[in-house]
C-alpha cells in the first residue's frame, strides 16, 4: 500500500497553480467514508481539507454542519458508527457532546468537525483552511454544498409566512 497520494489538484486556484495532497490513504479512505456518513444523514456543506502540509498533528479535516442539535448528534453517531464498522477506526477524543452545537472527532488521521449551522458561519473553519487542498469527495457529500444557505432562505420564508402575534 503507498503511504501517500500526491496528486495535483486545480480547485480553487488559476491553472497556472496547483496544490499537492500529501494526506496518507489511510486518511483519505478515513475521510470519504465520514463524509458519506455526514451526506447519508443529511449533512450540509460537506468539505474536507488536506492540512497535512501546515499541521503535524493530522492530515485532514472534515467539516459538515446541521441545522439543529439533534442532527449534529445524528451525523457525528453515523459517522463513528460507520468508521467502526467499515474501517475498525475509533476516535482518540470526541469533543463538544453536551452542547452538541460543535462536536470534534479526533481519529489521529484525521478530525471531524460536525457543527450547527449558527457555529460554522460563526468561526467559519473554511476561511482558516482555504489555502490547503480541498480534497476529492463522493458525490453524495458534494451535493451537500450549498444546503444550508437553502435551509436558511427556506426558514426565513416560513418566518415571513406566520403571522407576529399583533392582532391589532
Amino acid at each position: 500500500m503507498r503511504q501517500s497520494v500526491r496528486e495535483t489538484l486545480e480547485v480553487n486556484r488559476p491553472p497556472t497553480e496547483s496544490r499537492v495532497v500529501t494526506a496518507t490513504d489511510r486518511s483519505l479512505d478515513l475521510i470519504n467514508t465520514a463524509a458519506q456518513a455526514a451526506a447519508d444523514k443529511l449533512a450540509h456543506d460537506v468539505i474536507a481539507y488536506d492540512v497535512s502540509d501546515v499541521l503535524s498533528i493530522t492530515d485532514a479535516f472534515l467539516l459538515a454542519s446541521a441545522p439543529n442539535d439533534r442532527q449534529v448528534r445524528a451525523i457525528v453517531d453515523e459517522i463513528e458508527e460507520r468508521l467502526q464498522k467499515e474501517l475498525g477506526a475509533k476516535p482518540v477524543r470526541r469533543e463538544g457532546d453536551r452542547e452538541s452545537r460543535w462536536i470534534l472527532l479526533d481519529y489521529i488521521d484525521i478530525v471531524v468537525h460536525v457543527q450547527h449551522s449558527e457555529e460554522r458561519v460563526f468561526y467559519a473553519l473554511e476561511r482558516l483552511w482555504k489555502d490547503c487542498p480541498e480534497l476529492e469527495l463522493p458525490a453524495d457529500a458534494k451535493a451537500t454544498r450549498g444546503k444550508a444557505q437553502e435551509h436558511a432562505k427556506l426558514q426565513a420564508a416560513e418566518a415571513a409566512e406566520e403571522p407576529d402575534g399583533d392582532w391589532r
